[in-house]
């Protein structure tokens, strides 16, 4: 009996070339890239409802925030006036303040060296202004009590700045790291050697701001925040009883307060024993 013969044999499939699997790869990745951009993009969409309600710190006259935002053009010409560069353009992640002009106190405050606040003489839709205009409301607690005095100015004909309203106040964030409040005195640089910020000294050059860095101090006691407070009363140490009944020399924040954030700049302890915060309104 003859065998059964073998089932034909399927053809092999022919082999794919390097060159061949390596384009194949490169494709699916191009794919992969491309979904994760629309993705990414789609999920940027939400960054500014997200960080709709980020607060910062706003050049001084700015009008209030959503008036503010609506306002400015982004133009950049109170970042070009200002002498210490203190004012900053947002980056994406500040959503719908992209572009928009801020202050970061900590890194480079307010410290008036322009005399005449030229932010304001710069902008040219008035979200930076001397004065709101009528139809604004002015909210309680952040029009000043008076023209504060700048004490650059004091000895001159007007010593007072040309603002109606405050964009911020100092608060005492972390009282227990205080040096003041501990006692102690500050001996150096008050930000350390690589710290960039600048300020004017009226016993250095009242029209150019030096590094902070270039001028160290030697105190018994630290006053840094009400030392080089710019305007005049706006902050002074006072003996207050703590929770235990100790007295101390606090840092106390008066009417005055604009919200510069010299004193947050120039405070020695890491972080920041004093800070501004943004829009925050005054008390009584």
């Amino acid at each position: 009996m003859n065998a059964p013969a073998d089932p034909p044999k399927k053809p092999a499939k022919p082999a794919v070339s390097l060159e061949k699997a390596q384009k194949a790869r490169r494709k699916f990745l191009h794919s992969v890239g491309l979904a994760g951009g629309v993705i990414g993009l789609s999920l940027l969409g939400y960054v500014p409802v997200v960080n709709a309600r980020h607060t910062r710190l706003r050049p001084p006259g700015a009008l209030d925030e959503n008036d503010f935002l609506s306002s400015c053009i982004k133009c950049g010409q109170c970042v070009q006036v200002c002498p210490v560069q203190a004012i900053k353009l947002g980056d994406i992640d500040d959503g719908f303040g992209l572009g928009v002009p801020h202050i970061d106190s900590r890194q480079q405050a307010c410290d008036f060296s322009c005399d005449a606040v030229q932010c304001i003489l710069a902008c040219p839709t008035g979200a930076l202004t001397y004065e709101k205009p009528g139809f604004l409301n002015v909210r309680e607690g952040a029009k000043l009590a008076a023209a504060p005095i700048l004490k650059a100015k004091a000895k001159d004909a007007e010593s007072t700045l040309n603002l109606k309203e405050r964009t911020g106040l100092a608060r005492l964030v972390r009282p227990e790291a205080c040096l003041a409040m501990q006692g102690k005195g500050f001996k150096g640089q008050a930000r350390g050697s690589a710290f960039g910020g600048k300020m004017r000294f009226m016993e250095v050059d009242r029209w150019k701001p030096i590094p902070l860095r270039d001028h160290p101090y030697d105190l018994e006691l630290c006053d840094l925040c009400v030392r080089e407070c710019p305007i005049g009363n706006a902050i002074e140490l006072r003996p207050v009883k703590d929770a235990a009944g100790v007295v101390r020399m606090t840092p106390v924040v008066l009417e005055p307060c604009v919200g510069c954030g010299v004193c947050e700049m120039v405070c020695p302890v890491e972080p920041t024993a004093i800070a501004v915060e943004a829009q925050a309104l005054w008390k009584a």
